[in-house]
């Protein structure tokens, strides 16, 4: 069947309504053997010498020029879809690009080649986007990952990676995926939510901020607790936009996705096992070296292993004004989480010795929350005070209380102070931070 043939169907099933489904496949042929036909007429050697624009312009000339001679029937705008969508392919990450640049789309979660969701707002949407099939999908996701050093293949078969933006991504393929590729995309947006933004979403309440604003002045080391999606990542990067130009920080992640504004950041990444699973880097070995580095402050994107004990001699060895994120629902979770990671060293501690570790290292543990409608909140400040007896005692200083759904699904809820007065106050007035009283005052309540 030619490409005028296969157009004409598509265009049949466009207009007679039945199953649009075979319209789109019919499209999806068409974009395919256009896409061949096209590299095997392009001068590789050429392309490299021309810039994207130059690039851009020449291959919507060409697709131009292979339409004509196909006697393909389309109007301007098919035209220019077809141009964009073999751009896509060549130049960027195929049927992805248009949600990649999409800014109201925080997550594109792929499903084998046929079923694409995204998340705008909080909620799951599936979109009308597919691949050709799923050897399709894995040339895109080889493309992607091959872009940072990693690889993906039978013996590898899940990755994490990053796009060009910072936003982060995992692939799992057969044999592990059953059914096929599996793609997740985080996105971040080019430049990192300021605070007025969560002011604005009301995700924190002014009194907050400056407490948190003054911690990040005060070298105080905060552990940030949440759940997958709750904004872990996004307080981190607004916490560390209080650090003081004049610091070192050295971060540390599995996948850099930080987005720090400071002019002195060394960023480190770790490096997974190679095809003889050898030459790889873990977080343990890199906060290690990075005691060596002479940082003011070290970030940690996430403790999800041994590495949590060095961070924590880190924190009390003068690294002060530490940051690290943790999976945990509850500040109480999150530090026996942080126990157990710290077991996983393999030192010979006992249970009392770790959390005294833990008590003297970490003074605040902030928990993020994705609530039912999709927003996110600061939900709990809680400061840790000391041991009693066996347990770590800490005191809540802001919390958000949920008083209910409307009928829109929107949770109603407001944001307060305990009325207790942190310990870290003093501390926050020696370093020249101090946080007006009436920040703890429990009477003013912020919807």
């Amino acid at each position: 069947m030619t490409l005028r043939e296969r157009l004409s169907g598509a265009d049949e099933e466009r207009h007679s309504q039945p199953v649009p489904a075979v319209a789109q496949q019919a499209y999806q042929e068409l974009k395919k053997t256009m896409h061949q036909m096209i590299l095997d007429r392009i001068d590789l050697e050429r392309l490299r010498r021309l810039t994207s624009e130059q690039f851009k312009h020449e291959l919507a000339l060409l697709v131009q020029r292979i339409i004509e001679e196909e006697r393909i029937v389309l109007n301007q705008q098919e035209r220019h879809h077809l141009v964009l969508d073999i751009q896509y392919e060549m130049l960027g990450f195929g049927p992805l690009e248009p949600l990649l640049n999409d800014p109201s789309v925080s997550d594109i979660l792929v499903n084998t080649f046929s079923q694409v969701y995204v998340e705008r707002r909080g909620r799951l949407e599936l979109t009308d986007i597919t691949f050709h099939d799923n050897a399709h999908l894995m040339k895109i996701i080889e493309k992607i990952v091959s872009r940072v050093g990693r690889r993906v293949d039978e013996s590898s078969p899940m990755v994490d990676a990053r796009l060009p933006d910072g936003s982060r991504v995992n692939a799992i393929i057969p044999p592990l995926a059953v059914d096929g590729p599996l793609v997740s995309i985080r996105r971040f947006g080019a430049s990192p939510l300021t605070v007025q933004n969560l002011l604005d979403y009301k995700s924190v309440t002014p009194p907050m901020v400056k407490v948190l604003e003054s911690l990040g002045l005060a070298k105080v080391n905060i552990l940030i607790s949440g759940g997958t999606g709750s904004g872990k990542t996004t307080l981190l990067n607004l916490m560390s936009g209080f650090i003081p130009s004049n610091e070192r920080i050295v971060t540390i992640e599995d996948a850099a996705e930080l987005q720090l504004r400071q002019p002195h950041v060394v960023r480190l990444e770790t490096r997974p096992p190679n095809i003889e699973g050898k030459g790889e880097v873990t977080q343990r070995a890199l906060v290690r070296n990075a005691l060596r580095m002479r940082p003011d402050r070290i970030i940690l994107g996430e403790v999800r292993g041994p590495e949590a004990l060095d961070m924590l001699q880190a924190m009390n060895t003068g690294h002060e004004g530490s940051l690290a994120t943790i999976h945990a629902n509850t500040p109480r979770d999150a530090l026996s989480r942080l126990e157990n990671m710290v077991g996983m060293a393999g030192v010979n501690l006992t249970p009392r010795a770790i959390r005294q570790q833990i008590c003297s290292a970490i003074t605040v543990i902030l928990q993020a929350s994705r609530l039912t409608d999709g927003t996110r909140k600061l939900v709990s400040m809680q400061e840790i005070t000391g041991m009693e007896g066996e347990i770590i005692s800490m005191q809540e200083i802001f919390r958000f209380e949920q008083t209910g759904i409307d009928a829109e699904g929107k949770v109603l809820g407001h944001f307060g102070a305990t009325g207790v007065r942190p310990r870290f106050a003093e501390r926050l007035r020696m370093f020249g931070a101090p946080v007006p009283e009436d920040s703890f005052d429990p009477d003013r309540v912020f919807s």
